[in-house]
């Protein structure tokens, strides 16, 4: 088993490292389903780890039909990531019909080799699941990131099954979308998965004295500057070891 765990900082991804994750998916802005950090923290990040680097390309949250200066800005963003370090990239591009765009999407992945390249939960909102699939296995795409086309891993894990019965070896069904330390054994069981992406994460105070309560800089979804979500190297560890115990053999466990 291969495990993959989001991060969106410096700090995340050592704990990643620590817990014993084989790869990282680099974001920013994890409130919006992830989009492309900065350079200087894929750099910073790169010196601090030694496993998988992937980073995700995306130039804004919302959908995934981009404009041509967006998708210009990910042609950058691809070049510096690759110039950074990174391992592998995360890209996902729709048409406005819900399908794969595929021209787009075959220069994005000319443009990131050598690097590996994910297509990432885009394709849970694509019209058709098989469709897409196909779609991406005619690129040669290494990966694709899905939770079953449902808001979660295990709510979609019959729809996975399927997709990683289709696409037998041309690409890897990468699971994703709510996995924890209680769920990832069933989930790695029913679909059949060898890859698993997750955070692991908990809440952390700030250590600043002085606190303004008054102002607040746009967290809606939080209102409390003073606390935020840190990735946690014994989470990490936990949902592997959880994954490890239920994929054991009877006679192990």
């Amino acid at each position: 088993m291969i495990f993959e765990v989001c991060v969106d900082s410096v700090e995340g991804a050592v704990e990643a490292q620590a817990g014993g994750a084989q790869r990282v998916e680099l974001c920013d802005n994890l409130v919006e389903g992830g989009t492309t950090p900065s350079l200087g923290m894929i750099q910073v990040v790169r010196q601090k780890i030694s496993i998988g680097l992937h980073v995700i390309i995306r130039p804004r949250g919302g959908d995934f039909l981009y404009s041509e200066a967006e998708f210009e800005v990910m042609r950058q963003d691809i070049q510096a990531a690759k110039a950074a370090g990174a391992n592998g990239v995360v890209i996902g591009l729709l048409n406005q019909d819900g399908s794969i765009d595929l021209p787009r999407t075959r220069a994005l992945v000319e443009l990131a080799r050598p690097l590996s390249v994910t297509f990432h939960r885009a394709f849970d909102v694509s019209r058709d699941a098989q469709e897409s699939l196909e779609a991406l296995c005619s690129l040669g795409i290494e990966r694709v990131l899905t939770s079953g086309q449902q808001a979660s891993a295990f709510e979609g894990a019959d729809c996975i099954a399927r997709l990683v019965r289709q696409a037998g070896d041309r690409i890897c069904i990468l699971a994703g979308g709510g996995i924890t330390e209680a769920n990832v054994a069933e989930i790695v069981r029913k679909t059949g998965v060898k890859e698993v992406h997750f955070s692991a994460r908990r809440w952390i105070e700030s250590p600043m004295q002085s606190r303004n309560r008054r102002c607040v800089m746009g967290r809606a979804y939080e209102p409390d500057e003073y606390r935020r979500r840190v990735t946690d190297a014994g989470q990490v560890a936990r949902v592997i070891q959880a994954a490890a115990r239920g994929l054991a053999p009877v006679e192990a466990r």
